[in-house]
Order: structure tokens, then sequence, then C-alpha cells
């Protein structure tokens, strides 16, 4: 029988409230144990619940960042809004290369697909 997922939120928050700052990161495999209680078995699958929880809180606005650095990345809350900032900045160049990739797969330019993605945003 599973566990109810406000509980898995729960253990999420209070096991992030311990790594406060990027230099205190935890990784997705630790988080993962501490929030479920158990080993994980697939890097990929078992820490898709995982990342699934922390995009719902992240929606939520609670400020869980990440950080893919090769000595010690993982995820951490901001603790100061520089962290937050970086954090931002990164999401933000993803959305750009993303939204560039889509406007030359749909043969288009860009400012025309930000004008189409703003007035299907206006009719929601």
């Amino acid at each position: 029988m599973s566990e109810p997922s406000d509980l898995h939120e729960l253990r999420l928050i209070r096991t992030l409230g311990h790594h406060p700052g990027r230099n205190r990161a935890i990784g997705a495999g630790a988080l993962y144990e501490a929030v479920y209680q158990r080993p994980w078995r697939d890097k990929i699958r078992d820490t898709r619940r995982l990342r699934k929880l922390i995009t719902r809180l992240r929606n939520d606005g609670y400020p869980i960042c990440s950080s893919s650095d090769a000595e010690g990345g993982g995820y951490f809350l901001a603790s100061a809004g520089s962290e937050l900032d970086d954090h931002c900045k990164r999401i933000h160049a993803r959305a750009m290369r993303l939204l560039v990739m889509e406007a030359r797969l749909r043969k288009v330019a860009l400012p025309e697909l930000l004008g189409q993605i703003s007035i299907a945003l206006a009719r929601e």
C-alpha cells in the first residue's frame, strides 16, 4: 500500500529544510530515500516520482532549486535571493532555447511564435 502524497510532500519539505543553499545540496538518490523511506533501485524511474513532487511544490511557490555541479550537485532550498535568481535565470534560458528550437522547426520567426503563444494564453 502506498503512502499518501501529502506525507511525501511533508518529508520533502522537512528534508530540504536541512539543505539551505547551494553548498548544502542533497543528491536525488539521498533525497528519494529520505522522502519515500526506501532505497532507490532505478535512478531514472524511481527519481521520476521525486521530480514530479518537486515540480508540484515549485508550482506552489516553494523555492526549491537544483544544481548539476560535478561535485555535490542536487536539490536545495534557496537561502538567498541570488540563488533563486540564478535558478530562475537558468529556467528562463532553457525555456528560450526550447522556444527558439520550436520556431526553427515551425519555420517562423521567434517574435511571431511568441505572439501566437501570447494569444493562446489570453484565451485561457
